[in-house]
């Protein structure tokens, strides 16, 4: 055997394979990089991550409790009474609220007597703090929600500052993720209609 063919060759043999395994080593590279970013894309378009702060959904949600939101939800359906959603605030769009929705558009909404009505019927409300104890009637428009907090005498609400546009809804809360003890699926109720 001729010694100097066998090491001239065989080093022209392994940088083939060297590169071929750096390119195949590169390509995997790429293509994890470019499905993470699809998978953070898609999840960051599909739901959003808000953090509570103030006690205005009391004892519902808790200050400092970090939600996740469907962003999705009312793609697909209407918003319905008793969804808790995050909304920008319509009189400081940069800042977002988390509310209850209480009146649907075309309701009439009247509290009295510490006391929900949604066209003329009371609510039966479980999940509220206390009582509210102001009074006023809003009549929801076309393209418009009524939201209230939980926390009904101490919260900024559409009992405050108005009715809510559709188009400054973010999104439903979807599940609370922290603190740990917290976690669990958001608390939508359905206020009932209390019996006559």
């Amino acid at each position: 055997m001729d010694f100097r063919t066998h090491f001239e060759t065989t080093p022209q043999g392994q940088g083939a394979s060297v590169r071929s395994g750096a390119k195949s080593l590169l390509r995997e590279v790429v293509e994890t990089i470019l499905l993470t970013a699809v998978i953070f894309y898609a999840v960051n378009f599909t739901t959003g991550r808000f953090r509570i702060d103030g006690d205005s959904m009391e004892p519902t949600m808790h200050d400092g409790q970090y939600v996740i939101i469907s962003k999705l939800s009312y793609r697909l359906n209407e918003p319905e009474r008793g969804d808790v959603i995050v909304f920008r605030f319509p009189r400081s769009p940069e800042r977002d609220f988390i509310k209850r929705i209480i009146g649907l558009p075309g309701d009439t909404i009247e509290i009295r007597d510490q006391m929900v009505m949604v066209n003329g019927v009371p609510l039966h409300e479980d999940y509220i703090s206390s009582a509210p104890s102001y009074e006023n009637t809003w009549q929801v428009e076309p393209g418009q929600y009524f939201v209230l907090g939980d926390n009904r005498n101490n919260s900024s609400d559409s009992h405050t500052w108005g009715l809510l546009p559709a188009e400054n809804i973010i999104g439903k809360a979807w599940v609370t993720y922290w603190p740990p003890q917290d976690w669990g699926l958001a608390p939508h109720e359905d206020p009932a209609v209390a019996a006559p």
